[in-house]
């Protein structure tokens, strides 16, 4: 197998699929399983007509992938927008190819970035951000992960662990803008909590409708960002957050604590909240102790520090986050609001500014922009 032809290959395969149609980024994952299905086949029947061979491979996946994603699309038409209370539906076909998906073959982070791929139905990039890693190597951790089960039989469903952990990407993805991802995230979610009894499915659920609940909210009129303090709490979904509670004080009282529990309780907590300033910081900061002990992820770290700037001063919160790497994505804007929140309006505009330029979404870049146009017009005396 000469895998130095197939690299030379790639490119012009990928030019031959945008040209018959196909975006680049669906073209690109059309042509990486075709050279997973290289890599199988070649060996014992090698090609007369090695490029002719990847086209039309690469033409048949981008087909099958386009088919699938209409079919989810389509499934997605079917589900209301504002999630029904109750226990869930009887489980569909989707919900067991999370299962089949997360293979016991596949380590746990690649099983999630192939059922994501593959059934959620996101992008590479979109995955990678998730992960918080670079495209190109996420791109070859879901390679690997196609390679390693292309020639196994999907008769040994994966773990419930690693389902949920898709689940919550799915629903963060759609939770940045895309309501039908978010509400299909939901409904899956419901399903698997009407069929077991795990504590962290039910912190799951419990999570991804509090969040809902917030949805209307987050937007102004004019589709500008509106931060939690600034929310008007009159739109948010008083149902969904009784259920949201409901079902969370049922996960707690068994006593086996896990993060997406803890998640779920701080947003409990904001929920609880009658108004901005009578926000329980200090139990949230003793939620993100927990969920940092739980897990250590640097992103609860960030939030910790958040936590600890209201709770405790913008001070305290500085300090958490001088013991966090800067590269972290939203580091700067959180620098930015606690020195805002210190008295030093001229370095937080300049951070604002500054996390502009590096945020991933418009919405979140436009807020950014305005919060140091805001500042600097104040520091000229505007």
């Amino acid at each position: 197998m000469d895998e130095a032809l197939l690299r030379t290959l790639t490119p012009a395969v990928i030019g031959v699929l945008v040209r018959r149609g196909s975006d680049f980024a669906s073209a690109e994952d059309a042509v990486q399983d075709a050279l997973v299905e290289a890599l199988r086949v070649w060996p014992d029947d090698p090609p007369r007509d090695p490029r002719g061979w990847l086209v039309t491979a690469a033409w048949r996946k981008f087909l099958d992938a386009a088919r699938a994603e209409t079919s989810r699309r389509l499934r997605e038409v079917r589900v209301e927008s504002e999630p029904v209370p109750g226990a869930g539906e009887a489980v569909d076909d989707t919900l067991q190819l999370y299962f089949r998906c997360a293979h016991p073959s596949l380590t746990p982070a690649s099983a999630v970035a192939l059922t994501l791929r593959a059934v959620g139905g996101l992008t590479t990039r979109q995955i990678a951000r998730a992960y918080l890693v670079p495209e190109a190597t996420m791109a070859q951790r879901i390679s690997r992960a196609k390679r390693t089960v292309s020639g196994v039989r999907f008769d040994r469903p994966g773990d419930v662990a690693t389902v949920l952990r898709v689940l919550y990407l799915v629903f963060n993805e759609g939770y940045s803008g895309d309501v039908d991802l978010a509400g299909e995230a939901i409904r899956l979610t419901r399903q698997l909590a009407a069929r077991t009894h795990h504590e962290e499915v039910a912190g799951l659920l419990a999570l991804m409708l509090l969040h809902h609940a917030r949805r209307r909210a987050r937007t102004g009129p004019d589709g500008r960002l509106v931060p939690l303090a600034e929310q008007d709490r009159g739109l948010w979904d008083t149902r969904l957050i009784a259920e949201g509670v409901d079902v969370l004080q049922a996960a707690l009282a068994r006593d086996r604590l896990g993060e997406f529990q803890a998640q779920a309780a701080v947003a409990a907590l904001h929920a609880d909240a009658r108004s901005a300033e009578e926000t329980d910081w200090v139990q949230i900061v003793e939620w993100y102790d927990e969920l940092v002990r739980l897990t250590d992820n640097p992103v609860a770290r960030l939030n910790r520090a958040v936590a600890v700037g209201e709770a405790d001063g913008a001070r305290a919160g500085l300090a958490a986050l001088a013991a966090l790497d800067p590269a972290l994505p939203r580091h700067t804007a959180v620098a930015a609001y606690l020195h805002e929140r210190d008295g030093d309006p001229a370095t937080a505009a300049r951070l604002y500014a500054e996390a502009a330029r590096s945020a991933t979404s418009l919405p979140e870049r436009d807020h950014l922009t305005r919060q140091a146009a805001r500042l600097n017009a104040r520091l000229r005396g505007c």
